[in-house]
C-alpha cells in the first residue's frame, strides 16, 4: 500500500555526489540540509527522508530543494540501494507484511465517553455516538456557528 515515488538518479560530475529528481514536491520552494540524522527532526517528508538515507550509512549529507535531492556520499561509498529508499518514501506497507487488525487500531471502548464527559455543552448526554467522539469545545463552537447562520438566513 501507499505510492512509489517516481525517481530518477543522476550522477553528478563531481566525485561523491548523486542528485535525485522526484515527481513530487517535499520542501515547498524552500532549502532543507542535513549534516547528520540528529538534525532531521519532525513528520516532515524531507526530514524523513533524510533520517532514512543517513540510516544506511553511506550518506554524510543530504539537501533537498523542492523535488531535488542531492545527497553527499561518505567517502568510500557508491549510492547503491539510495534510489529503493527515495522511491519507496512513501510505501507504508510491502508484500509479505502483515496488516494489523482492525482490533489493533480501534481506540478503547471508554476512550470516546471520556472528551464528551469533560465538560461543556450537556455533559454527554442526548448525543449520538458520533457526536460523543468530538471534543465539547468543538461541538461548543460549532453549534454557535449554525445558530448565527440561522439567526442570519
Amino acid at each position: 500500500m501507499g505510492q512509489l515515488v517516481g525517481v530518477i538518479e543522476n550522477k553528478s560530475t563531481i566525485a561523491g555526489l548523486v542528485r535525485f529528481e522526484l515527481n513530487r514536491n517535499l520542501t515547498g520552494s524552500g532549502h532543507e540540509r542535513f549534516t547528520s540524522a540528529h538534525e532531521a527532526k519532525g513528520p516532515r517528508p524531507a526530514a524523513e527522508l533524510a533520517r532514512r538515507l543517513f540510516d544506511t550509512g553511506q550518506v554524510a549529507g543530504v539537501h533537498l530543494y523542492m523535488n531535488m535531492v542531492t545527497v553527499d556520499l561518505n567517502k568510500g561509498f557508491s549510492s547503491d540501494g539510495l534510489f529503493d529508499i527515495v522511491r519507496d518514501m512513501y510505501q507504508y506497507w510491502k508484500p509479505g507484511m502483515t496488516p494489523p487488525a482492525f482490533e489493533d487500531l480501534a481506540p478503547a471502548a471508554d476512550a470516546p465517553d471520556a472528551p464528551a464527559a469533560s465538560g461543556g455543552g450537556d455533559g454527554g448526554s442526548g448525543l449520538s455516538e458520533a457526536a460523543k467522539r468530538i471534543p465539547a469545545d468543538l461541538l461548543e463552537r460549532s453549534r454557535a456557528a449554525l445558530a448565527k447562520w440561522k439567526a442570519e438566513h
